[in-house]
């Protein structure tokens, strides 16, 4: 109806429109290939980039900003901020700096599609040929990766390109004169800008659509500051994603969205109001500074917005925290409901932080196993069952941890993974085979403890001894396999194997003075079966540990 309508104005023709959704199509495809490829092969600084959070507010920006280049989505890393809060691995006050710095990082996407103002546009789109070709004849996965990065990037100055001359050929229709010229209300503008962005769910892309306009001369709101009021809704658009994403997030992880709306409003409000006032702002700066560079204009508005309003809004940080901690309010049950730590479903749009967060997420669970066997084995050494009730807590908590990782190694493995992510993948789920061999170690010492109370059998304070000694060894164990593990240092690997073969000694030596004792009376015949198993599930928590490190440097 909107084609006829337009093919009747004498204005736009079908192909046109069918132009121009090719063109966007191009762009959207482009822009996801590009962002997916640089995640697979910048993984290693996305988790180095995450790890080195801190409460230092501008190295807070420098994280967000950062994240946000190598994923090419402020809406992406605010979702996975949203993620980090509502599990608790990052603080509301810290993560407010991340997502003012991906509103910086997001402007990437904006200069290059201003570009296009330039005469280099026919060798950027060449850069589809290139990474092609380098993804077809590349035998190194880092080579093909690093050529679907350039096909890509060709691929969005295609698109742009190809928008650019769709809308050349629709400017002087009477559509966008008589409707994008005449609308000049700045509210209206914003939410056009807001609703538009909010539809396709990216900035970027609104952006670079706008971009493209510019290009092509066509002038929104008849000139002046009309189209950066668009731009300015397109900031408050973007927030949509973050806030659905909160939804079924902690009090924690629906304020971390509200900040990131409160930040894009009241950047937009102070902005709306200078423009406003200064009806001339667009002219006698960016256009007067870049005069036959249109795209690059907008480009440059959209990059001051953000970092006007980062250096306006930063020191201002905990006062954001405190009004979004006023409007939402902490709810009864946020710390009652079982749940893991570190994984979370809003992090399976970027893989690379999924894979490391389910590794954080088994070395939580390697703590609980070790807490659990603590526990049971100090009840068997003193001879006080009472903390007993918390080893078969840890176990429903174990039980619960290794089926959400498994259900989430698989939604992460229907992602594209970089090969090395997926070797981890794979070493997760051997891992978490072990784990439960732990946990099921637990429980059966946790038994014996109580058998022993029931029978009141004893054993001698040499025989509690070694087995503290065996108890010692495997902490150190323990320590030196979430080392490797977790942080890949596999210089400690040699010390594990060490470890495990001073706790197998440590059985045979246990087993023979038991042996012995039975022969000269000194221990109940009625306690070897106790102490045996006992013993021997000790040494087979050292050769799960030791399964463990193993798989990880593999």
């Amino acid at each position: 109806m909107l084609a006829s309508f337009m093919a009747e104005a004498g204005s736009i023709s079908i192909s046109n429109i069918l132009m121009l959704l090719a063109g966007l199509g191009v762009f959207l495809v482009g822009m996801n290939m590009m962002s997916n490829s640089m995640e697979k092969l910048a993984n290693t600084s996305l988790r180095s980039l995450l790890n080195s959070v801190t409460n230092n507010r501008i190295k807070g920006v420098g994280v967000g900003a950062g994240m946000t280049v190598i994923i090419q989505s402020s809406s992406a890393t605010t979702v996975m901020t949203v993620g980090f809060v509502n599990a608790g691995i990052l603080t509301l006050t810290q993560a407010v700096p991340i997502i003012m710095g991906a509103n910086i990082g997001t402007t990437i996407t904006a200069q290059l599609a201003a570009l296009q103002s330039f005469d280099i546009t026919t060798w950027l789109m060449l850069l589809s040929f290139v990474g092609a070709f380098m993804t077809i004849l590349g035998k190194k996965d880092k080579t093909k990766t690093l050529g679907t990065i350039l096909a890509g990037l060709g691929m969005l100055f295609i698109g742009l390109d190809i928008m650019s001359d769709a809308m050349r050929v629709m400017r002087d229709a009477p559509f966008f004169q008589e409707t994008l010229q005449t609308i000049t209300n700045p509210v209206v503008l914003l939410v056009i800008g807001a609703l538009f962005t909010a539809l396709i769910q990216s900035s970027s892309a609104a952006t670079g659509i706008i971009v493209s306009m510019a290009a092509a001369g066509i002038a929104i709101g008849g000139g002046g500051n009309a189209v950066l009021y668009v731009i300015l809704g397109t900031n408050i658009g973007t927030c949509v994603t973050a806030i659905l994403s909160s939804i079924g997030a902690n009090a924690n992880g629906k304020r971390a969205s509200l900040v990131h709306l409160m930040f894009n409003v009241i950047g937009s409000i102070v902005f709306m109001i200078v423009l406003m006032l200064w009806p001339s702002f667009f002219e006698v700066t960016f256009q007067a500074w870049f005069p036959e560079a249109a795209a690059t204009q907008i480009a440059m508005f959209h990059t001051l917005f953000n970092v006007v309003t980062t250096l306006l809004l930063l020191p201002l940080s905990n006062v954001l925290v405190k009004v979004s901690t006023l409007l939402i309010k902490d709810k009864a049950d946020d710390k009652e409901v079982l749940r893991c730590k570190f994984i979370d479903d809003r992090f399976l749009e970027t893989p690379a932080i999924a894979v490391a967060q389910s590794v954080k997420e088994v070395t939580n669970a390697i703590l609980v196993a070790q807490e659990a066997l603590n526990i049971a084995i100090n009840a068997f050494t003193s001879k006080d069952n009472s903390k007993l009730a918390e080893v078969e807590q840890y176990r429903k908590q174990l039980k619960f941890y290794s089926s959400s990782i498994t259900k989430y190694i698989i939604k992460v493995s229907n992602k594209e993974v970089a090969y090395a992510d997926e070797k981890t993948l794979g070493m997760i789920h051997h891992a978490l085979t072990d784990v439960d061999r732990l946990s099921e170690l637990a429980e059966n010492i946790r038994r014996y403890c109580c058998t022993v109370e029931e029978t009141g059998l004893a054993f001698s304070p040499a025989v509690m001894h070694e087995i503290k000694h065996m108890q010692a060894t495997l902490d150190e164990q323990f320590a030196a396999v979430v080392d490797v593990f977790e942080y890949k240092v596999a210089s400690r690997l040699p010390e594990i194997e060490a470890r495990e073969d001073i706790v197998d000694n440590c059985k045979k030596v246990l087993l023979e003075s038991h042996i012995k004792r039975l022969n000269e009376g000194e221990c109940q015949i009625e306690s070897s079966s106790v102490f045996i198993n006992l013993v021997n599930n000790l040494e087979r928590v050292g050769d799960h540990l030791a399964k463990i490190a193993r798989g990880a440097v593999q």
